[in-house]
C-alpha cells in the first residue's frame, strides 16, 4: 500500500473519531493543562556542607483532553536532567503520550503511558516532589514506558491490573528485542485499608544477559487523619546481570494537622545480594512538614539522613525546603 494511501485512510479515522466525539455532547468533553514544578533549596552538614544551593528537581508540562465516552488523551513533557550526561544541561523527554479508554470497570491505556510497577505506591507516599518513591528512588524501574496496560476493578475490594512495555523506560529508544510484563493485584478488604502485590519479567533481549524479575509488597492505611504505609521490593538479577540482587523495604507515615499543615515522616533500606553493590547500599531516613499555601502551592521544610553501609563511610546530613507548583 502507498504512503498516500495510508495517510489518506488515517485521516478518514481520524475525521470520524473527532465527528463521533464533538457528536457526544452528554459528556461534556473537555480539556486541561497540566503544570508541575518541582523546586528546593537545600544545604548538607559537616563533611558535606559544601553541597548548598538552589535546584529546579523537574517540571511536567502537558494538555490531557476528555472527548466523552470514557475516552481520552494526554501528553506530557518532561524537563529534568539526566544521568548519562556530565553537565548539568536541561533535558526535554517525552513523559507521556497516551490514549486512555475507561467503560464500566475496565480502564485501557496505550502509548507513552505510566507503568503500573510502583505508581500505586508514590500516589499513596503522597510526597513525591519531596522525594521519589523507594523503587523510582533507587532505579527498580521506570516509571513510564511505551506499551499497553489494562486494569479492571471487580468488586469494591479487589482489583488487577497487566501492562505490557519496552522495558527500556521513556528516556531512551527501544533498543533490544525483550519486553517487560507485569501484572499486579490491588486488595481493600476495608475502607482505608489496602494491601498490592506485584510481579514483573523484564527481558534482557540479549544473548549473555539476564531477564530481570521485579516483585513488590505494599500494605497501607489511610483516612482523613493519618496514613501509614510499608512495602518490601525485590529485583533479581539488576541491570540485566546474573546474580546481582536487590532488596529492601521502605516504611512511611503522615499527620494531617489543623490550618493545611501535614507532617511526615519515612526511613528506606536497600541492601545488595552478597554485597555486590555495597558502595551503594543504604540506609535513609527523612522528616518533614508540609504547608500548603492556597490551591497550587505547597512548601515543605524537611531534615534528611543518610547512612551508608561501606565500611568507613560517614553518615550525610542535610536540609532541604521542597516547593511545589502545580495544577
Amino acid at each position: 500500500m502507498k504512503l498516500s494511501n495510508i495517510i489518506a485512510i488515517a485521516l478518514i479515522v481520524c475525521s470520524n473519531l473527532i465527528s463521533h466525539a464533538q457528536e457526544v455532547k452528554s459528556d461534556a468533553p473537555k480539556g486541561k493543562a497540566i503544570v508541575q514544578v518541582f523546586t528546593n533549596f537545600h544545604a548538607g552538614f559537616g563533611e558535606d556542607n559544601d553541597n548548598i544551593g538552589f535546584e529546579l528537581d523537574r517540571s511536567y508540562l502537558g494538555y490531557e483532553y476528555n472527548f466523552g465516552k470514557g475516552l481520552s488523551v494526554k501528553a506530557v513533557m518532561d524537563i529534568g536532567m539526566s544521568s548519562d550526561v556530565d553537565d548539568y544541561h536541561r533535558i526535554v523527554y517525552i513523559k507521556n503520550a497516551m490514549v486512555s479508554w475507561t467503560t464500566g470497570s475496565l480502564t485501557l491505556n496505550g502509548g507513552l503511558i505510566s507503568t503500573t510497577q510502583f505508581n500505586f505506591q508514590e500516589k499513596f507516599w503522597g510526597y513525591r516532589y519531596v522525594m521519589k518513591s523507594f523503587q523510582d528512588k533507587y532505579k527498580f524501574g521506570s516509571s513510564a514506558d511505551l506499551g499497553l496496560s489494562a486494569s479492571y476493578k471487580f468488586t469494591d475490594w479487589i482489583s488487577a491490573d497487566a501492562i505490557v512495555v519496552n522495558g527500556e523506560g521513556y528516556k531512551k529508544i527501544q533498543i533490544n528485542e525483550g519486553l517487560n510484563y507485569g501484572l499486579g493485584v490491588t486488595l481493600t478488604p476495608i475502607k482505608g485499608f489496602q494491601v498490592r502485590v506485584y510481579g514483573g519479567l523484564n527481558q534482557s533481549g540479549v544473548d549473555g544477559m539476564a531477564d530481570m524479575v521485579n516483585i513488590a509488597g505494599f500494605a497501607g492505611y489511610k483516612n482523613n487523619r493519618f496514613s501509614v504505609g510499608a512495602e518490601y521490593n525485590y529485583i533479581m538479577n539488576s541491570s540485566y546481570t546474573k546474580d546481582e540482587d536487590q532488596s529492601g523495604y521502605s516504611v512511611f507515615a503522615s499527620v494531617n494537622l489543623p490550618k493545611k499543615i501535614s507532617l511526615y515522616a519515612r526511613y528506606d533500606d536497600i541492601y545488595s545480594r552478597n554485597d555486590w553493590n555495597i558502595a551503594k547500599d543504604e540506609a535513609s531516613a527523612i522528616l518533614g512538614a508540609e504547608f500548603k499555601l492556597g490551591k497550587y502551592v505547597k512548601l515543605s521544610p524537611n531534615f534528611r539522613m543518610t547512612m551508608p553501609k561501606a565500611d568507613g563511610a560517614t553518615n550525610q546530613y542535610s536540609a532541604y525546603v521542597n516547593c511545589y507548583f502545580g495544577f
